[in-house]
């Protein structure tokens, strides 16, 4: 490992962090443009706006460090993961991010940060336990591909929309819920037939901010789960051609869901809100089906013919 490997950029992720970037922010002008149209001030939703995406920007390695109950652990308290960390590192001639350990048994890992300068990686004590160092050190390979990416931030951000639809679209439903749509608007009005007549418009209206805020909601939502297929499994190829041996990426991969399986249930879900930041997903799916335009994740199938295909490549036996 003395040869520098660095992590080259892949241009098939640049252009679709590009475009679904350039798609969301069109569909976050959309929704800024909705809620001004339903009655909220302009400069109260910017300033909301600007306030909830920097708090997510900025300080999106401490919220998800503490979302997935992560620490940070210095080189004393965990030689081995900072060793590992440090050899990757210079292998790939990247900054070392910090590194951090989550205390739970559920065997993953992920990076986060909005910068090679910010990032933090993490694995969890479940995949520490299980894995031996070749194996830890390809998953860890896959993280720092993400931190050399860079599309941690930019899935953080897509995210951010997403959080912003689907808050719309349910203070929409609990709005028509609680008083119905248009009830009590346009009282005053000249008459019932005035009456009537706005309060119908404002329904129309808001049916109409509804069902749009429900579209932008879905059309960002497989936006960004697209995009979030597609990261990992570039960051598979990276990190495999980062250490040269795509096969033991892949055995990692197959031990992880394997212990995966074991884990209790009520463990997974408690963990599935954070899939898409993961090595692999808490509730893993194989094959294609309808499911996969939902996940967070290629199956596992994909991700080892894909890098079984790079093993090949390399010139050895799949």
């Amino acid at each position: 490992m003395s040869t520098v490997r660095k992590i080259a950029p892949d241009r098939g992720l640049t252009i679709r962090m590009f475009t679904t970037g350039l798609l969301l922010v069109v569909l976050y002008g959309a929704v800024i443009g909705l809620l001004i149209a339903f009655g909220i001030s302009a400069s109260v939703v910017l300033v909301i706006a600007a306030a909830v995406l920097f708090v997510q920007y900025w300080f999106s390695d401490k919220i998800a460090l503490f979302g997935m109950g992560g620490r940070l652990v210095t080189p004393e308290q965990a030689p081995q993961l900072h060793g590992v960390v440090d050899r990757l590192c210079a292998l790939a001639d990247l900054k070392k991010p910090r590194v951090a350990i989550a205390d739970t048994d559920v065997p993953n890992a992920f990076a986060t940060g909005r910068s090679p300068n910010n990032a933090v990686v993490c694995a969890t004590t479940g995949l520490l336990r299980r894995l031996d160092e070749p194996e830890l050190e390809a998953v860890l390979a896959h993280e720092l591909s993400h931190v050399a990416h860079r599309d941690v931030a930019v899935m953080t951000i897509a995210s951010f929309l997403g959080m912003v639809a689907g808050l719309v679209t349910r203070m929409m439903l609990w709005a028509g819920l609680l008083g119905g749509f248009g009830g009590g608007v346009g009282r005053g009005g000249g008459g019932r037939g005035g009456n009537n007549n706005g309060a119908s418009q404002v329904a129309l209206i808001e049916m109409g901010v509804l069902v749009v805020s429900v579209v932008v909601y879905a059309i960002s939502f497989l936006l960004t789960r697209a995009l979030s297929r597609y990261r990992e499994l570039a960051a598979d190829r990276s990190g495999a051609l980062l250490i040269g041996q795509p096969s033991v990426l892949a055995a990692a991969l197959v031990k992880v869901t394997g212990a995966m399986s074991k884990i209790p249930t009520r463990d997974l879900r408690a963990a599935e809100s954070f899939n898409a930041f993961y090595f692999t997903p808490a509730l893993n799916n194989r094959g294609v089906s309808i499911s996969t335009l939902f996940s967070t994740h290629p199956s596992l199938d994909q991700r080892l013919a894909a890098l079984s295909k790079l093993e090949a490549e390399l010139g050895r036996p799949a």
